[in-house]
């Protein structure tokens, strides 16, 4: 089950592989990721010391968060993955054209996961291209619709 969806990605980018990542929070964190205050648009994932870190995902605080706690909406977070699996993203985001992107925010067993993705990113004209399949899509299902009734 899917809290937060990151739709652009597909949007700009090729998906080549997804993994989970288990994320370093703090309790109003996931207070506020459980109410839903949370946006991974314009965030991205980057790779520092051998490390995986979110940077630009906003987690808005809610208003009954703890008083002694001066949140930080924006900060970077650690994702947490096995060490063979972040050597083998490491060699693969060094080729040409290759980017780390969150895709979701979902609880799995209690915590909270991220879905990060290996993508590729998209020229102006395979949006284009995009659009247009999925304006296609749209008009066979309302042509569809038409000729059952």
């Amino acid at each position: 089950m899917s809290l937060i969806q990151n739709k652009k990605a597909s949007f700009d980018y090729f998906i080549e592989e997804t993994y989970e990542a288990g994320m370093v929070l703090d309790g109003w964190e996931v207070k506020s990721i459980r109410a839903g205050k949370v946006q991974i648009r314009e965030s991205h994932v980057v790779i520092k010391d051998g490390e995986l870190y979110l940077l630009n995902a906003h987690i808005s605080p809610l208003i009954s968060a703890s008083t002694h706690v001066r949140p930080d909406s924006t900060r970077t977070r650690k994702l947490l993955m096995h060490k063979m699996q972040i050597n083998r993203l490491i060699g693969k985001v060094e080729q040409k054209g290759y980017a780390l992107v969150p895709l979701n925010l979902h609880f799995k067993n209690g915590r909270v996961k991220c879905d990060i993705a290996l993508a590729k990113g998209k020229k102006l004209h395979d949006k284009r291209d995009t659009l247009k399949d999925k304006d296609w899509k749209r008009e066979q299902e309302r042509l569809m619709k038409v000729h059952r009734t």
